[in-house]
């Protein structure tokens, strides 16, 4: 074991190659750290750390994920509030030396800025995965997603169409807006050839949509990230 720096949403231990993270259960953690439970993110997965001040006698040290290493990162665009932010560890301030120490001693082994990686480092979610969105179930086994409508939410768009089932191969990308802001909803990107998708999310087969209690975050981003993660892993294996 290499050394840990506990704080309280998370701890970090050291390794020599790379940070694992375990995230706090209880009250103090927010549920989409809950259920990531670990992650181990490899120095050249980072790109830099930062410390600054937090909150009522608290330091925050974060750090900051490369372009294009972290399947939920890409998935979740920018969306997350910082409660729910897996790179930040929250610290009371008489730990801020400890912190100081840390942060200089990853800023000495990360990759540093780069180019956006064309595979990803973290590894994504586990699978299977499924999550209740309002309108219909969806459903990854690894190779196929699949979306299984209800009749009290899905459009008659979507009951014509009928339950689909989408190969990873014949994806381009995830398109997710959070649960927490207005209209969220997951649509999957298909490509060239797929067909053009219609432009609202309530009356497109290859979406499901949000709604109070429906979709949460904590279930709907790793959905989406190891989606994501499924279809780089494709185009990785077809580069020549």
């Amino acid at each position: 074991m290499g050394d840990v720096l506990a704080g309280n949403n998370a701890a970090w231990e050291f390794e020599p190659d790379a940070v694992v993270i375990r995230y706090s259960r209880g009250a103090r953690g927010a549920r989409l750290l809950q259920a990531l439970g670990e992650r181990r993110v490899p120095h050249a997965a980072l790109e830099s750390v930062e410390l600054a001040g937090g909150r009522r006698g608290h330091v925050v040290l974060r750090a900051v994920p490369r372009a294009g290493a972290d399947p939920l990162i890409e998935a979740a665009g920018g969306q997350l509030k910082d409660s729910a932010d897996p790179y930040r560890l929250v610290l009371p301030e008489e730990f801020s030396t400890l912190a100081e120490f840390y942060r200089d001693e990853l800023r000495a082994v990360i990759g540093g800025p780069g180019e956006a990686l064309s595979r990803f480092l973290v590894d994504a979610p586990s699978l299977p995965r499924s999550f209740k969105a309002y309108d219909g179930k969806a459903l990854f086994d690894g190779r196929t997603v699949s979306f299984r409508w209800f009749w009290t939410g899905a459009s008659s768009a979507k009951w014509k169409a009928g339950d689909q089932s989408f190969p990873v191969d014949e994806l381009s990308g995830v398109d997710w807006r959070s649960p927490e802001m207005l209209h969220g909803y997951l649509r999957l990107l298909r490509r060239d050839g797929g067909g053009p998708q219609p432009g609202e999310p309530d009356q497109d087969p290859a979406a499901v949509i949000f709604g109070l209690g429906y979709g949460p975050v904590h279930e709907s981003l790793p959905f989406a990230a190891a989606v994501l993660a499924a279809i780089r892993a494709v185009r990785v294996r077809q580069q020549p």
